[in-house]
């Protein structure tokens, strides 16, 4: 297998990320010292939701939009965190003061059900309370992402919502690293992924969109995460009388596109080069410049 592909995740070597600081149920532990049990539901089962965030001139990006993904998404599978989002909010921020960051800096929050008594299922046996960690990281796409990633239709395709909601952003990721070993060993970056009715969904890590004589086109979002970013660039197409369409469509539409470009917390906007070995005709073009420009408007407005 191909180990040094693009990914959207890829960021900058930057050598003060290994001696990072890391929050482990209200304690800072250094990066080879932060660890949980063997025990963790997390572990064990996948048992826990996260959350990506961004760290911008001292401001958590949209923290307010990643809070109520999380806290609803706990709520749903009865996972009590045991700190509301003004804690959450301190845990964050203390994390960042220890660690002296306070711009260009990627931020895992996750949650999980707890240690278990025994190696099982049953979400009983986790007693004693959840298991909260915050890595963050010093990081900044790296510059070959802006030449564009490749993708390559899978077939692995996104859940149904009474199977594993794809709303949950879990612990349990299967699905889409089994989409993402699909694109490696099809000489992919990443994996494009169809819904259950063969429409184009989503990559295995972000949410796709592209372009066509001046339209902004995605998912319906039935199948997608509920990307804050993606939300957030349709926004700003909105405001600025850019044609957006949040549809069904096929792959026959996405090889007759002018470009096409992903969303992430990470990344903003990754510009896609090519889908199935088929170049888009203009990769980071000029569609793609204005909304990554939009969007980094949005983020500045909301950390000012």
């Amino acid at each position: 297998m191909h180990k040094d592909r693009t990914t959207t995740h890829d960021a900058e070597h930057d050598a003060r990320n290994d001696a990072i600081l890391i929050w482990v149920n209200g304690e800072l532990k250094p990066r080879a010292e932060a660890t949980v049990s063997v025990y963790d539901s997390g572990f064990l089962l996948g048992d826990g939701m996260w959350e990506g965030l961004r760290l911008h001139k001292g401001r958590w990006v949209f923290f307010d939009d990643h809070m109520d993904r999380l806290l609803s998404a706990c709520k749903a599978v009865s996972l009590d965190i045991g700190m509301d989002r003004a804690g959450l909010l301190a845990a964050l921020n203390a994390t960042a003061e220890a660690n002296a960051m306070t711009d260009r800096v990627h931020a895992r929050l996750m949650v999980t059900r707890g240690p278990k008594i025994r190696p099982f299922q049953h979400p009983s046996l986790s007693r004693s309370g959840p298991t909260v960690v915050i890595i963050m990281e010093h990081s900044a796409p790296a510059p070959a992402v802006r030449r564009g990633v490749t993708l390559a239709t899978v077939p692995q395709v996104r859940g149904l919502p009474m199977s594993q909601d794809p709303k949950y952003n879990s612990h349990s990721k299967l699905n889409c690293v089994i989409a993402c070993l699909q694109a490696e060993e099809a000489g992919a970056d990443e994996g494009l992924m169809l819904d259950p009715h063969g429409f184009v969904n989503t990559t295995n890590a972000c949410n796709f969109f592209m372009v066509r004589k001046g339209e902004v086109w995605t998912s319906t979002g039935d199948y997608c995460m509920n990307g804050i970013t993606r939300q957030k660039v349709a926004d700003a197409c909105r405001a600025n009388d850019i044609p957006v369409f949040e549809r069904n469509f096929s792959l026959v539409d996405v090889h007759a596109a002018q470009e096409a470009f992903l969303t992430g917390t990470f990344g903003g906007l990754t510009p896609v080069a090519s889908l199935d070995g088929k170049p888009f005709p203009e990769t980071d073009g000029p569609m793609t410049k204005r909304l990554r420009a939009l969007y980094d408007e949005l983020v500045d407005r909301d950390c000012a």
